[in-house]
């Protein structure tokens, strides 16, 4: 039971960084009047984003964490390691590049640190969901 959550957790972080890259930002800049305003409003949108990295993420850690004890549950270290880069990843968009997005620092290399580091996230996720849903069920 617990090895569901954390696979519906991982599915939650993989899926709605997915939809916000994929999806929600490019209608952002395709429909609103300004890219300025598509901006603000991806830059809120990809800061609400790491809360819900950092809350899947913990869970799964918290899930890993509960199944040590348990031969037949598969979690390995590189498993634990994917999990503490995503949710560092996140905190690195957060905390290091979008502060200087919107002063706007030197924009062109600081949006391709924000999405290269937002992909390493996006990557190791769904590694991890790959992992997860085809590890048997105990």
């Amino acid at each position: 039971m617990k090895d569901r959550l954390a696979v519906m957790a991982l599915a939650l972080w993989w899926g709605s960084l997915s939809a916000i890259a994929g999806f929600v930002v490019p209608m952002l800049f395709a429909h609103l009047p300004t890219p300025a305003m598509a901006g603000n409003l991806a830059g809120r949108l990809f800061g609400a984003q790491t809360w819900v990295s950092l809350a899947c993420g913990g869970l799964v850690l918290l899930v890993m964490r509960s199944n040590a004890d348990n031969p037949s549950v598969r979690w390995s270290f590189s498993a634990i390691g994917l999990v503490a880069i995503s949710m560092l990843a996140a905190l690195l968009v957060e905390f290091g590049v979008a502060p200087r997005i919107l002063a706007r620092e030197d924009l062109k290399l600081w949006h391709t640190v924000g999405s290269a580091l937002y992909a390493l996230q996006w990557l190791c996720t769904g590694l991890l969901l790959w992992r997860a849903a085809r590890q048997p069920q105990a």
